[in-house]
């Protein structure tokens, strides 16, 4: 095995470690979500989360970690759409965002 097919290779297991992390992630980001519109009597609009951004930081021991911002909709009253989102640490949720019935945004940090 030469090193191109060595270099082949490694890329090819880490693009389908990153796949596998994201999944997990996003189903953390999805449960979140889904748990902070519950708990302040919101719909969470499609079931589903998407990506916004992501990007390398270093986490509270210093290791460089991939942070993933989540976008999501949610309704109060079934006829409106507000926006939101879910920042993760890996699969850890930091922070959700979502704004209270024309009021301050709730931030809850984990």
């Amino acid at each position: 095995m030469d090193f191109l097919e060595l270099l082949g290779l490694l890329l090819l297991v880490a693009t389908g470690w990153l796949w596998f992390d994201s999944l997990k992630a996003r189903e953390a980001a999805v449960a979140a979500a889904k748990a902070a519109c519950r708990s302040e009597d919101l719909l969470l609009l499609d079931d589903t989360v998407a990506i916004a951004r992501l990007r390398l930081v270093r986490d509270g021991d210093g290791a460089l970690r991939i942070q993933r911002t989540y976008g999501f909709e949610y309704s109060d009253t079934g006829n409106d759409r507000h926006s939101g989102s879910v920042v993760m640490l890996g699969s850890r949720v930091l922070v959700i965002n979502i704004r209270l019935r024309q009021g301050p945004v709730l931030t809850v940090v984990h």
